[in-house]
């Protein structure tokens, strides 16, 4: 082989292998990724996952999808004072039995249909509770323990969490589905 064609051939073979691995998206052994790409992983890995917070009673109040009189009704027992959480028009509404115990509470999220159903399933998990699905195509679950019931469902990104310190779930449900008729959901 004259002298002049080895140098061509081993050119020839890195540039090949340049155009390989450009073709293949991998880098050369050593190499560092560019900036951008850091930067935009970066950026996707700082994005929030699951339910957000479950809401806190925060201001007196008046529950603008709830009378205190379906509540009362429902639950069995008076209602002496209402607070609601922050967050218009849809705020959490907490029902009071007397000056400090909650005896019902209720949250109406409306957003992404998967953040919905991880609101329902953080809730009533469906690993461990009762399926439920009333009103009509909503769909979630219900619990009852020794501090109350719980009855949870989503339908689209909209849910409806209700919790009760009855063990009847049936009182958690009827007043979802009082929500859920009140609001349109």
């Amino acid at each position: 082989m004259p002298m002049n064609r080895v140098p061509l051939l081993a050119l020839s073979a890195v540039l090949s292998l340049g155009v390989l691995v450009a073709c293949t998206g991998t880098s050369a052994p050593g190499a560092q990724a560019p900036q951008s790409a850091t930067k935009t992983a970066e950026t996707t890995s700082a994005t929030p996952t699951g339910p957000p917070p479950t809401p806190e009673p925060s201001a007196d109040g008046e529950c603008p999808y709830l009378p205190s009189t379906d509540v009362a009704q429902a639950n069995g027992q008076l209602v002496r004072k209402v607070r609601l959480s922050e967050g218009a028009p849809t705020p959490a509404c907490f029902f009071y039995a007397d000056a400090t115990d909650v005896q019902l509470s209720v949250w109406v999220f409306q957003g992404e249909p998967t953040t919905a159903k991880a609101v329902v399933d953080r809730a009533a998990p469906i690993a461990s509770s009762n399926p439920a699905s009333s009103p009509e195509g909503w769909n979630g679950g219900s619990v009852s323990n020794d501090q109350g019931a719980v009855y949870a469902v989503a339908k689209g990104g909209a849910a409806v969490v209700v919790s009760s310190n009855q063990q009847q779930t049936i009182k958690a449900k009827r007043i979802a589905e009082t929500v859920v008729a009140n609001l349109g959901l």
